[in-house]
């Protein structure tokens, strides 16, 4: 009985220390703990690449991440300068600039000595899959028949590549129907406009290599300018303004001319009708009505004075006193009234 026990001591030591050493070898490669990164992409914008993913949450400690890549001519896992990161990005280093490579990456948490399982990207070749963003507008330069348009490209051309930059335009109305050319050049010219007219533009890039790959960008934001009116237009709006005034001015003369001429016809005619008065034209139509006994008695009710003209010849004596008698007896006809 006491030899038993010492050795199912020793058993179950060596069961015990069996389970940790297998613990220990399993978490060295992955643990069902700490889940793998997730989202993982590679992002590419006018050639410039980085591998993306979404972060790990633990419950304790920091999780830190490290990337590998392998590129279809070798294919042997290399690390890339984000080894034990806390960022979930990681750029592409310079050895990977080539755009024709074929490059496969992979990433992976880390908390500890725990780490998660590796998370493979598919083949990415940034010749194909990148995106290319629109150009730059450096500058349009309007006149009455053409825009001159300076633009940038998104990226730096490499030996081999033919940028051809792709125009649609239109007259800013309510037909919006687009017309394209196809530019080489980064200042490229829009002909045959109407005059004093607003146009809008959008450029998209395309990429063509020597592999023959057609690479399409991304359509510019839609910008819109006016055309100017030309000088043959605007000598011809002066010349019709001029007309239009001394026209005006002809006509003005001509009219008050024909007002001082016959100034007397027009008032003539401006005059009101003359009217018989209303007690008259009664008065004609039933001549039975006593009207003119009616203005006699009124006459008599009103006293008036009496105006006499004489005419007299020169130095004739009795028209003299004739007229001084008139007087004499006006007054005294005056004073009686008076008293």
């Amino acid at each position: 009985m006491l030899c038993r026990a010492p050795l199912l001591s020793l058993l179950l030591l060596l069961l015990f220390l069996l389970l940790l050493g297998s613990l220990r070898a399993s978490g060295a490669e992955s643990s069902p703990y700490l889940p793998a990164p997730k989202d993982v992409m590679v992002y590419s914008y006018n050639f410039r690449s980085s591998l993306r993913w979404s972060p790990v949450k633990a419950d304790r400690g920091l999780v830190l991440y490290t990337v590998h890549f392998k590129t279809g001519a070798f294919n042997q896992w290399d690390e890339m300068n984000c080894t034990r990161i806390t960022q979930t990005e990681c750029s592409f280093p310079w050895s990977l600039k080539e755009r024709r490579w074929t490059v496969v990456l992979r990433v992976r948490a880390e908390l500890g000595q725990v780490t998660s399982d590796w998370v493979e990207t598919d083949p990415f070749v940034a010749e194909r899959n990148t995106t290319i963003g629109p150009p730059k507008v450096n500058s349009v330069t309007e006149s009455s028949d053409s825009l001159l348009i300076s633009v940038t490209p998104p990226f730096g051309s490499k030996a081999g590549d033919f940028l051809q930059y792709h125009v649609s335009y239109w007259e800013n109305t309510t037909s919006t129907t687009k017309k394209e050319i196809k530019m080489s050049s980064t200042l490229f010219k829009i002909k045959n406009l109407k005059e004093w007219t607003l146009y809008c533009f959008e450029i998209q890039v395309e990429l063509m290599t020597h592999s023959d790959l057609h690479l399409f960008g991304l359509q510019s934001v839609p910008e819109c300018y006016r055309t100017k009116i030309s000088e043959a237009t605007r000598a011809g709006y002066i010349i019709l303004i001029f007309v239009l005034v001394l026209l005006f001015v002809n006509l003005a003369a001509v009219g008050l001319f024909l007002l001082w001429r016959h100034h007397k016809t027009i008032k003539y005619w401006s005059q009101p009708p003359l009217e018989i008065p209303s007690h008259f034209e009664e008065y004609l139509k039933d001549p039975s009505m006593p009207v003119l006994e009616l203005l006699d008695n009124y006459a008599e009710d009103d006293p008036h004075d009496s105006l006499s003209v004489v005419f007299c010849g020169e130095g004739s004596q009795a028209c003299g006193s004739s007229l001084d008698g008139q007087a004499h007896s006006h007054s005294i006809s005056s004073d009686s009234e008076v008293t």
